[in-house]
């Protein structure tokens, strides 16, 4: 059978149709013209989507100061961590204008987004409008809809075209999400729903104790996603000991035949670093290095006799602290080991880990700062193996529900375990001085702590009129901050750095050349897409080596036509 519904719509449509071509050739007046736009409106009305998510729609304060205002960031050069390696981000005020920055820098960079929005529990988790939204307001529902709705197409602009999206939710609004996902991203780029375990013991939230969040994962276009970076490593040791004895393994040649005398290459010394790390590991070498312990294949207690190793020295080099670590047992002796398993297998769904629980993220937290928080962010280890499955290792990771800064700590953890360059963009209000006292100061303390080789620039958000003004009259305001973009956008930073350098007007850079002498470290210089080179100017350049970047004009395109 057809589609009956569909059926009387598209007859109300040509009826629609029929009525607007008779008032259109009738003489024309005002009230010609205003049942024409009633019928435009029915029109809509009839065309709108049948299926799927409905919501009545509402506007927050945020958008009716961006329909005046241009919002601008601002770095705060006393908040900068400078500590070498990668550059990280923290934008301190409203996402939803911090998502629109972010479109004129990251459009299309994005690499993976994790966020932990508002669960709308109906308790003091949701403020919309500087209100907090209880179970009272009628309207809560489709007020966090309208406020998810208006970040999360956003949000997909910013994905590449290999990136994807996590967003945990509670049981309150999971459903709407999922709808409003599907709507947003595309329901065929849906890759999963992870159940998270959050508490040891049930809650008692009425007739079913709960015990669980959810994450929804989509991705930009699931057909670019591999299914290799949708695995993880199982990896398990070989090894056992016991009582002082030692029970030979994969990584020793099991056959009594092969001794030292009739495999001289299988039979020579790792070299291993006496102090282990705080999981006990030890580095290794197979070259003799001063004050390293010698360590040859154990003694097999059985029949006294001394075993070579399986692999041979060019094979243990390659894949020496890859597939081979050293272990300090508790007796004090040295172990090398091989990391026997390599199985991959696909994420599971249910995570029940003890690392997920939340009271873990609460304490990990409370460790940081050395006193009681009354804080619930996720725990580090959940948002380290969402980035491990969902992340490459010069990913750029954005976070636009920052909170108390664990997808940055995250983010740091994972590149320091395998060697990653991933780079974070955290974004949150500033409701109770979070930002600033929360956020940036978590990351501030693990990066000083583990001495992690990353910096962090903190930028604030801040507003430009522009309602009632052509562009010129406020176009020397917006350029005030355009070197924050350019920043952001590339992931350097000017401030104190004589590699590089930034001209925005005529006068700027005819400072540069006429100084240029005194930029003698300067290797790139960024100039405005409106600033034009003279030959002279172009050949001083070159003749000091500076490569030329020119601004793009994109970031306040849209405002130009003001001119």
């Amino acid at each position: 059978m057809g589609n009956i519904s569909k059926q009387k719509r598209d007859d109300l449509i040509m009826k629609i149709g029929n009525i607007r071509s008779f008032i259109s050739t009738a003489p024309q007046d005002e009230n010609t013209g205003s049942l024409l736009t009633y019928l435009s409106e029915l029109e809509k009305e009839v065309k709108s989507k049948k299926y799927g998510l409905v919501f009545e729609e509402h506007r927050e304060a945020v958008d009716e100061l961006l329909d005046t205002h241009i919002p601008v960031l601002t770095e705060d050069k006393d908040l900068f961590i400078d500590n070498g390696g990668q550059i990280n981000f923290l934008i301190e005020g409203d996402n939803l204008a911090a998502l629109r920055l972010l479109l004129k820098t990251h459009k299309g960079k994005i690499d993976v987004i994790y966020i932990d929005p508002p669960y709308n529990t109906g308790s003091d988790d949701f403020i919309y409008n500087d209100y907090r939204v209880d179970k009272l307001d009628t309207f809560r529902h489709s007020k966090w809809l309208s406020f998810m709705n208006a970040r999360l197409p956003l949000a997909r602009q910013l994905l590449s075209e290999t990136g994807c999206i996590l967003i945990s939710m509670g049981e309150d609004e999971v459903a709407a999400l999922k709808l409003l996902c599907n709507s947003i991203f595309g329901e065929e780029n849906f890759l999963g729903c992870f159940v998270v375990q959050t508490a040891p013991n049930a809650r008692d939230y009425g007739h079913v104790g709960r015990m669980h969040d959810y994450a929804l994962f989509y991705a930009k276009n699931a057909d670019s996603i591999t299914t290799n970076k949708l695995k993880i490593v199982d990896k398990k040791f070989s090894y056992k000991d016991s009582n002082g004895g030692f029970n030979i393994h994969p990584l020793y040649n099991s056959n009594e035949a092969f001794t030292p005398e009739n495999r001289p290459n299988l039979y020579y010394p790792f070299y291993i670093k006496p102090e282990p790390d705080r999981n006990g590991f030890c580095e290794l070498s197979l070259d003799k290095i001063e004050d390293w312990i010698e360590v040859f294949p154990p003694v097999s207690v059985k029949n006294s006799v001394q075993f070579v190793w399986r692999w041979g020295k060019p094979k243990s080099q390659d894949n020496l602290n890859v597939e081979i670590t050293g272990y300090k047992m508790n007796d004090g002796q040295y172990r090398v080991v091989q990391k026997m398993r390599h199985t991959e297998k696909l994420i599971r769904s249910i995570l029940t880990e003890k690392e997920y629980i939340t009271r873990k993220g609460t304490a990990q937290l409370e460790e940081i700062f050395g006193r009681k928080i009354n804080f619930f962010p996720k725990p580090v280890g959940l948002i380290e193996d969402f980035l491990r499955v969902t992340s490459m290792s010069n990913s750029t990771v954005l976070d636009f529900f920052a909170g108390s800064g664990t997808t940055g700590h995250a983010t740091l953890k994972l590149n320091a375990k395998d060697g990653g360059t991933r780079r974070f963009i955290l974004c949150t209000n500033n409701e109770n001085n979070i930002c600033r006292d929360i956020t940036y100061e978590r990351i501030k303390r693990v990066i000083e702590r583990e001495n992690y080789k990353d910096s962090l620039k903190y930028y604030s958000i801040g507003y430009i009129p522009i309602s009632d003004r052509v562009y010129y009259e406020y176009a020397d305001e917006l350029l005030k901050h355009v070197k924050e973009l350019v920043e952001l956008e590339n992931s350097i930073n000017f401030t104190g750095n004589a590699e590089i350098a930034i001209v925005l007007t005529e006068e700027e850079l005819e400072a540069f050349i006429e100084n240029v002498s005194e930029y003698e470290k300067c290797c790139r210089l960024y100039r405005g897409h409106d600033i034009l080179l003279s030959a002279e100017q172009e050949a001083k350049l070159q003749e000091w080596d500076i490569t030329i970047c020119v601004i793009p004009d994109y970031y306040y395109r849209e405002l130009e036509g003001g001119r």
